[in-house]
C-alpha cells in the first residue's frame, strides 16, 4: 500500500509545484508566505515573460521569487513572435531573454543591447553609453577594468538585468564514420567543414559528409542579406573573409584571405596581406568549376564597402556589424608600410606583414592578377576606423564579412535599390536560384572552401571549390556535403545514431545523455558565448522607476540553485560579455538585501 501511495503523493506535490495561478486566483484566494512576513495582499507582484521553450527556467525563476516573498505571475508565448509582440507592448516586468555573441568580441555582447538607441535595447543610461564606447576604442588588456565598471552599473548599481547562467555549445560526432580530430568545436564561429575527414580517406572523393539543420528557407546566399540560423553556417563556409577566430576566439590569419594582418600604431588603421592561392568558383550543370577568377584586394572593398552601406541592397540585414569602417583600399607604396609603426610598438608595419613569409615583399600591386607571392609581388588592403576600434576585426571575421566576387555581383544586382521589386528583381544569393524547379539558375561565386549547388526541400547540396588554397593544408579534404533539413530535434538524433547523418550541431541538455550512451557516438562540449538573463521593463512598470525593486529581483536569484537543476551544465554569468571576459565581478543570491530593498 505505501509503494503504491507515495509515487501519487509525490506526483500530487509536483503538480502543485508546477500550476501557474491566474489572475483570478490570486485574487480569491490570497496566499501567504512566512519568510515574506505577511499574506499577497502585502506581497508585490511580478509578472516574469517568456518563451514555452523555456518553462523550466520560469518556473525555477518563479519559485526563488516566491520564496523571497513576491507574487508571481507568468505570461508564457507559445513562439518568439507571441513572446516579441507582449515584450513590445510593455506587458511584463522582467523578461526571459538570451543573447550569444557570435562575434566572440564584447562589444557585440553590449552595444545593441544596452546602449541608448541600440538595436534591441530598451534602456537609455547615459553612463553606460560612455563605457560602452570607451571599451570599444581599447585592445583586449585594456578593457577588462572598463567592461567591470559597466558590470557593475549594469548589474549591481541599477539592475537594468539578472543575469540566470552561461549555455555549453555541444556537437555529436559519428567516430566510427568521422575522424573526431577533424571535427572542430568552436566557441562562437560556426562549424568549419574544410578540416573535417572521414576516418578512411579514400571516402573522400566517393561519399559525402552528411549532416543537419533545422530550417530548409534560406534567408540569402548574399552574406550581407542574413544573420541567422538558416545561412549561418553555410555563407560562414561559402565565403573567405580576411580574418578568422580561432575555437576559443582568438583573431587569426590561418584559413582566411590574408597571410598576415597588423594594427598599426592608433587602433584605427589595419592591414592585411592577401593570398594568391584563392580563385572564385562557380556552378555548371551542378557541378563545381574553378572560374580562374583571383579573390583580390577590388573584391576585398567592393565587399566591405557594400557590408557597411545600408543602402547597398533592399532588406540589408548586417550593416550595424559594419558601421565602424571608414575606409577600404589598396596599398601601393610599400613605403607606407615601413613608416606606420605597429600598435604599441616600434617595429614597422611591413615586418608584421612579412612575418613567416617564404618571399618577402618586394612589390605592391593594385591589380589582383599582378600579384605573385612566390615573386614578392603582393595585395595588400588598409582598412580604415572611424575612431580606435580594435574591435573592427572580430566583425570582419563574422560571415557578413564574406568576400564576394565585384565583377558577378554587379553584373546580377542591376536594379534600382531604391525601387526594388521583390516580384519580378532578382539579387545575388536569391535562394530561389539555386532551389530545384523552373527558377533554378545558380549564379553564385564562392570564395570559400565550397559552394552550393542546389537545394530542394529535404536537402542542399555543396561541392569543393577547385580553387581554394589548393596543395595547401586549408584545402577541403571531402569533396562533397549534403545538408539534410530535418526540423525535429528527436528525428535529428534518430538520424544520427541511425547513421544517415555523421554531425548534428547543438545537442540540448535533455538529449546529451542519448548520444553520450551510444558507444558510436562521440559529444563535444565547451562554453558558448549565449548568456540567458531577465531583462528588466525600463518604460512602463513600477519596475522602470525603482531600483530597489529591481534589486530585490536581482539578490532573489540563486545560480547555485540553477546550475544544479541543468546537472552542472550551465555556468555562472555576471553580464553578456562572461563567456568573454572575465571581470572577477559575480552575483550572489542575498534574502537579507531581497528583505532591505522590499522594505524600501
Amino acid at each position: 500500500m505505501k509503494k503504491t501511495l507515495l509515487p501519487l503523493l509525490l506526483a500530487f506535490v509536483l503538480l502543485l509545484a508546477g500550476c501557474v495561478k491566474t489572475k483570478s486566483d490570486v485574487a480569491e484566494k490570497p496566499s501567504s508566505d512566512s519568510k515574506s512576513g505577511g499574506n499577497a495582499s502585502e506581497q508585490v507582484e511580478i509578472e516574469v515573460l517568456g518563451m514555452s521553450s523555456g518553462e523550466a527556467d520560469l518556473n525555477i525563476v518563479r519559485d526563488q521569487l516566491v520564496k523571497n516573498g513576491f507574487k508571481v505571475k507568468l505570461n508564457i508565448q507559445p513562439d518568439y513572435g507571441s513572446y516579441k509582440a507582449q515584450q513590445d507592448a510593455g506587458n511584463f516586468d522582467v523578461a526571459l531573454s538570451s543573447w550569444t555573441t557570435v562575434t566572440g568580441n564584447p562589444d557585440y555582447a553590449v552595444r545593441s543591447l544596452f546602449k541608448s538607441g541600440g538595436d534591441y535595447s530598451i534602456m537609455a543610461d547615459p553612463e553606460i553609453d560612455k563605457l560602452i564606447d570607451k571599451a570599444s576604442t581599447q585592445t583586449a588588456k585594456d578593457y577588462v577594468k572598463t567592461y567591470k565598471e559597466l558590470e557593475q552599473r549594469l548589474v549591481f548599481d541599477k539592475a537594468y538585468i539578472a543575469p540566470l547562467y552561461i549555455s555549453l555549445k555541444t556537437q555529436a560526432i559519428n567516430k566510427d564514420v568521422l575522424n573526431p580530430k577533424s571535427v572542430r568545436l568552436s566557441k562562437s564561429r560556426s562549424m568549419v567543414w574544410e578540416t573535417i575527414d572521414f576516418n578512411d580517406a579514400a571516402k573522400r572523393v566517393t561519399e559525402p559528409f552528411i549532416l543537419s539543420q533545422a530550417m530548409p528557407t534560406l534567408t540569402s546566399l548574399d552574406p550581407i542579406k542574413g544573420n541567422d540560423g538558416s545561412i549561418n553556417m553555410i555563407n560562414t563556409n561559402m565565403y573567405v573573409r580576411l580574418i578568422n577566430l580561432t575555437d576559443d576566439d582568438k583573431i587569426t590569419a590561418d584559413g582566411s584571405l590574408s597571410r598576415n594582418y597588423s594594427i598599426a600604431d592608433g587602433n584605427s588603421e589595419y592591414y592585411f596581406l592577401l593570398r594568391d592561392d584563392i580563385n572564385f568558383a562557380k556552378i555548371t550543370d551542378k557541378k563545381a568549376v574553378d572560374t580562374d577568377e583571383r579573390v583580390g584586394a577590388d573584391d576585398v572593398i567592393f565587399s566591405l564597402d557594400r557590408a557597411k552601406d545600408k543602402n547597398s541592397v533592399p532588406d540589408h540585414r548586417t550593416y550595424s556589424l559594419h558601421e565602424h569602417i571608414k575606409t577600404a583600399e589598396v596599398v601601393t607604396d610599400l613605403s607606407a608600410l615601413e613608416k606606420a609603426k605597429q600598435s604599441g610598438s616600434d617595429k614597422s608595419v611591413r615586418e608584421a606583414l612579412e612575418k613567416g613569409l617564404d618571399t618577402p615583399i618586394s612589390t605592391l600591386v593594385a591589380d589582383k592578377t599582378q600579384a605573385s607571392n612566390k615573386e614578392g609581388k603582393y595585395q595588400v588592403v588598409k582598412v580604415t576606423t572611424t575612431e580606435p576600434f580594435p574591435q573592427v576585426l572580430n566583425y570582419l571575421a563574422h560571415q557578413s564579412a564574406g568576400i564576394v566576387s565585384k565583377k558577378q555581383v554587379e553584373s546580377i544586382n542591376t536594379y534600382d535599390v531604391a525601387s526594388f521589386d521583390v516580384t519580378k528583381d532578382i539579387p545575388y544569393g536569391d535562394q530561389n536560384t539555386v532551389t530545384e524547379g523552373d527558377k533554378f539558375n545558380n549564379t553564385l561565386y564562392a570564395s570559400g572552401p565550397y559552394i552550393l549547388s542546389y537545394k530542394n526541400d529535404y536537402e542542399a547540396i555543396f561541392h569543393k571549390n577547385p580553387g581554394y588554397m589548393k596543395g595547401t593544408e586549408h584545402e577541403a579534404k571531402i569533396s562533397n556535403i549534403k545538408l539534410r533539413f530535418i526540423k525535429d530535434i528527436d528525428s535529428s538524433i534518430s538520424a544520427l545514431r541511425n547513421g544517415e547523418i555523421y554531425v548534428l550541431y547543438s545537442v540540448p541538455e535533455n538529449k546529451q545523455d542519448v548520444v553520450e550512451s551510444d558507444s558510436k557516438l562521440k559529444l563535444q562540449s565547451m562554453e558558448s558565448n549565449g548568456v540567458t538573463y531577465l531583462l528588466f521593463n525600463t518604460k512602463n512598470r513600477e519596475v522602470a522607476k525603482s531600483e530597489d525593486l529591481r534589486k530585490a529581483v536581482l539578490y532573489s536569484i540563486n545560480q547555485d540553485e540553477i546550475i544544479s537543476y541543468y546537472q552542472g551544465k550551465k555556468i555562472k554569468a555576471v553580464s553578456t560579455v562572461s563567456p568573454i571576459v572575465k571581470t572577477g565581478n559575480e552575483l550572489k543570491a542575498d534574502p537579507d538585501k531581497v528583505k532591505e530593498f522590499l522594505k524600501k
